[in-house]
This record gives structure tokens, C-alpha cells and sequence, in this order.
């Protein structure tokens, strides 16, 4: 996949919009709950077995992320996407998909011996910027030259899967605006790679997009947003037409559900807080791809006019796994 700057006009929903209380549950990511099958005992237990001493939740979210069942934005909190994410793995496992951390999933789980917190030393580069808010007027976004990171709290929560929330209760006392500071982040970069992908497939019963093997068994999965009432997922088989990192937007009001009165055609640049983020797959079904996005604790909990968007890390690898011409299913 090499860089550019497609230009992608869409169907798909340019700012995400709020699912329904009803629908928000059917989607499997309602608030923070606790964690079932959680053991009490798990940090002491682990920290006696030379395992490093870390929250049992967030521990399971970041070695199913490293395992490429993604729970979404790390955060710590025990969830749908996590439960769902936990599922996945323990199906991929041969264990029963309860979504349940019992001592059998644990043991999968901790195959896994890389530490899940690391030290990090705030580089140069991770500060530098530029940082800018991003406008919520569409005519304003077209003027700028890039959508980039608003902070470089957001562009460090970004490059380890999860919320700067999280980054700041890790690390208290240290700013996560300043070179030098060490920090303990989600060990989620030194990780092998996906194999490349069979086919994709995007099932709307539990909002996630799996990857598939030559056997149609599924090796890695992702949490979406796909769709919404007014604009389904579009249900049938598809192919990718092309790969994009950092696509430019072509916004067309006329394609938005909820497009502000008086709104024009616009080219959005490129940038993580794009409204596709730094990702673009697009399909088949004119209109239609698969995406980034610029608001990665949003997926999951919004709806979008038809378009899958994952969060722009998550995406980047499903690009990775993908090609031209690959088959991607979506199924109810």
C-alpha cells in the first residue's frame, strides 16, 4: 500500500451522530461494567508467578490487542467491545466464546509473555506538533492545509490504542505535552504482524469486522461502526477497489443524512482527525469503504449513513492484511 491522497467522496456520514439508548445497547457497548469471570486474587497471583502485576481488565484489553482481537480504545474498562473482543479470542482458541476471563481463557491469554506495560521516553517528534483544534464547520476544515492531531496527548493515545485518560491515570504527575518524561504505556507496538488476509468479513449482529483465513476461519477482529436505520449496512459481497493512506474527503451534502442547510461540496484534507481518518478502502458499492476515524472512543456508539469505520490504528492493519480484489462479506 503506498501513500496518497485519493480524493474519496462517500456516502457514508461525514461526522458520526449518536445511536439511540435502545440501539446503543443492541450494540454491545453499553457503559463500563465489572469483569466477569474476573479472578480477585489475579495481580498477586500474577505477580507471584514472575507475571507483571498489572489490573486484570487492563491487562486482558491490551493482550487481546496484541493478539489482534481488538477491544477498541484501551481504556480500562471492562465493556462490550471487550467481552465481544474476548469471544473472539477464546473462539479462535477453542474455548467456549463465553466473553467470561475464566482461569482457561487466562492461560491462553498469558501464552503471551511480553510485558503489558512498558516505559516509553516522550520523543521530539511526539511533541512537535503542529497540533490544531479541529473545526466543526466543514467550510473551515477545507481551508486547512491537514487535519492533524489536536494534542499531543491525542497523537500518543493514538499510538498506543488508547485514551489519553488512560495515559494520564498511568502516568500521574508526568505531562504528556513534554519531551523526555517517561511514561508506562499499552505494550502494543512490538507486535508481529497480521497475515495476509483470505477475505474480510463484517458481521452486523455484533458490530465487528473479522479477518478470515483460506478456511474461512477467523484470525483477528476489530470493532466497527456500520450503518444505521436510515442507511444499513449494505448486506452482500463485495470486493476492495483500492487502498489509501491519508485520503483527502470529498464531502457532498447531498450524500450527508444530516448535512447542516446551505452546506457546499467540499475537499476535506488529510489527516488522522480526517472524517475517514488515515485509512480508505474503498468497495465495490459505489460510495461505500472501509475507514478510519478521527474520534476512536466514538466506534461502536455511533451510526454511520452505510460506511465501516474502525479506529485509525485498526484500520491501518485491516489495510495491511488486505488487497485489490480481496472479497469482504457483510452479513446480519
Amino acid at each position: 500500500m503506498k501513500p496518497s491522497s485519493l480524493a474519496v467522496a462517500l456516502a457514508c456520514l461525514a461526522c458520526s451522530f449518536p445511536l439511540a439508548a435502545h440501539e446503543r445497547g443492541s450494540r454491545q457497548d453499553g457503559a463500563a461494567q465489572s469483569t466477569p469471570g474476573a479472578r480477585a486474587d489475579a495481580p498477586a497471583a500474577k505477580a507471584a508467578a514472575g507475571i507483571d502485576a498489572v489490573d486484570p481488565v487492563l491487562r486482558a484489553q491490551i493482550l487481546l490487542e496484541r493478539a489482534w482481537f481488538s477491544p477498541g480504545e484501551i481504556d480500562g474498562a471492562w465493556g462490550g467491545k471487550s467481552r465481544l473482543a474476548l469471544a473472539g479470542f477464546q473462539a479462535s482458541r477453542g474455548l467456549e466464546a463465553s466473553g467470561q476471563l475464566d482461569d482457561a481463557t487466562w492461560a491462553e491469554l498469558d501464552k503471551d509473555a511480553a510485558p503489558a506495560l512498558v516505559d516509553y521516553t516522550i520523543a521530539a517528534e511526539d511533541v512537535a506538533g503542529p497540533f490544531l483544534p479541529t473545526p466543526g464547520d466543514t467550510a473551515a476544515k477545507a481551508k486547512l492545509d491537514s487535519l492533524p492531531y489536536q494534542s499531543a496527548a491525542e497523537a500518543l493515545g493514538e499510538k498506543f490504542h488508547s485514551s489519553p485518560a488512560l495515559l494520564a491515570a498511568l502516568n500521574p504527575g508526568v505531562p504528556l505535552d513534554v519531551a523526555g518524561g517517561v511514561l508506562r504505556v499499552p505494550n502494543v507496538r512490538e507486535v508481529a504482524p497480521l497475515a495476509a488476509a483470505a477475505a474480510i468479513e463484517i458481521d452486523k449482529s455484533d458490530a465487528s469486522l473479522r479477518l478470515l483465513d483460506a478456511a474461512g476461519v477467523a484470525y483477528a477482529q476489530f470493532p466497527v461502526t456500520s450503518g444505521s436505520p436510515r442507511f444499513p449496512l449494505p448486506i452482500g459481497e463485495w470486493t476492495i477497489q483500492s487502498i489509501d493512506a491519508d485520503p483527502t474527503y470529498r464531502y457532498d451534502p447531498a450524500l450527508i443524512d444530516n448535512a447542516p442547510p446551505g452546506d457546499r461540496k467540499a475537499l476535506l484534507p488529510p489527516g488522522p482527525n480526517s472524517p475517514v481518518g488515515t485509512t480508505w478502502m474503498a468497495l465495490s458499492k459505489p460510495h461505500y469503504g472501509i475507514h478510519g476515524s478521527p474520534d476512536p472512543a466514538r466506534i461502536g456508539r455511533d451510526a454511520s449513513s452505510g460506511c465501516v469505520r474502525l479506529t485509525n490504528w485498526s484500520a491501518q492493519a485491516v489495510a495491511g492484511a488486505a488487497r485489490v480484489g480481496m472479497a469482504v462479506r457483510m452479513v446480519e
